[in-house]
């Protein structure tokens, strides 16, 4: 820490995340960013004028509390694991590692040290999904039958390393299992490359939850229209999330019946209420930051831990597994 309290931070890759991470540690209520890691440099000025380093052994050099990898995901277990022998916490951009043995070791040297570490699974700070959650701890949707996600768009040029189910089915995987408080048992899933690249650019999988939730996913990188949907159905109505946008709408079950004949036709025999609820929407990365920098100070466990890191790497393994396969992949792994 500094004289005056504050965690001394550091960063660890200045991509498409690294400056905004770089951006937000900047201006972290009692956090100082002190030294920022980056091979190439700083040629575009993202460092916030924190002095910028060739290697992760001159950060830890300078004596940090913790640092934020977001380095490409192939160099997340080196950085994590030299970062945790040194006794530094660190917040992991997703997915924590780029297997599942990585990952497991990554879990093992944090744990086995007593450290601070979490993963960036960023859609848990969503405003909407946080929002969701707590409506779905309360009960207000009863028994919860399925959650489905859709998140495509045109494809990030920033991404070079893997494919779209570890890219971006890792932010659905994580979200459905932590809004609903379940792990996966099983997945089933295609994919198709088509951009000519080696990894494949849209996936769809169907998977279920220990409750017997079932589970529906569709993610790819082919489509100019960009969405980011979730919509959880249950036993009183259906909740619908654009983390997009960070809206939030309840369609409650049938309250009132149709009576207008040609309406009824179209809509269906009967219609209940649709609530837009108001969401305080503050920026998912500072929530984040904030979360994590109260979890190494002891105030707050509230962030996604290495071990919940691991269990969605376990998750995107199998649906990796499934595609190649073409059965169903049950998934047993580590405990959540």
């Amino acid at each position: 820490m500094t004289a005056n309290g504050a965690l001394r931070a550091g960063l660890v890759g200045l991509g498409s995340m690294g400056r905004h991470h770089a951006r937000v540690l900047a201006g972290l209520e009692n956090v100082q960013l002190v030294g920022v890691v980056d091979p190439m440099g700083d040629k575009n000025g993202w460092a916030q004028g924190a002095p910028v380093l060739a290697t992760v052994e001159e950060l830890i050099a300078l004596g940090v509390d913790y640092a934020v990898v977001a380095c490409p995901t192939a160099l997340h277990e080196e950085v994590g694991l030299k970062l945790a022998e040194a006794g530094v916490c660190a917040l992991i951009e997703k997915p924590v590692a780029d297997t599942v043995e990585g990952a497991r070791r990554l879990v093992e040297a944090f744990e086995s040290r007593g450290l601070v570490a979490g993963v960036g699974h960023i859609e848990r700070c969503n405003p909407a999904l946080r929002s969701l959650r707590s409506r779905l701890e309360a009960g207000e949707l009863g028994d919860v039958y399925q959650v489905v996600t859709r998140r495509q768009g045109p494809f990030p040029h920033r991404i070079a390393d893997v494919g779209v189910v570890k890219d971006l089915a890792t932010h659905d995987i994580d979200l459905t299992a932590w809004v609903t408080g379940q792990t996966y048992t099983s997945i089933a899933a295609h994919t198709v490359s088509k951009s000519g690249r080696p990894h494949e650019d849209m996936v769809s999988a169907v998977g279920k939850l220990s409750d017997g939730t079932m589970a529906s996913h569709l993610v790819n990188w082919l489509s100019p229209l960009k969405e980011r949907f979730t919509s959880v159905t249950g036993e009183r109505g259906c909740f619908i999330a654009d983390t997009l946008t960070a809206d939030l709408t309840f369609h409650s079950n049938a309250a009132v019946t149709t009576e207008w004949e040609a309406l009824r036709a179209f809509r269906g025999v009967s219609e209940g209420d649709m609530i837009r609820y108001a969401i305080p929407k503050r920026e998912p990365l500072l929530v984040e930051h904030e979360l994590f920098r109260d979890a190494v100070l002891g105030k707050s466990d509230d962030i996604c831990t290495l071990r919940q890191g691991l269990r969605t790497v376990e998750v995107a393994a199998a649906v990796l597994e499934s595609a190649a396969s073409g059965e169903t992949v049950r998934v047993n792994g580590s405990a959540a």
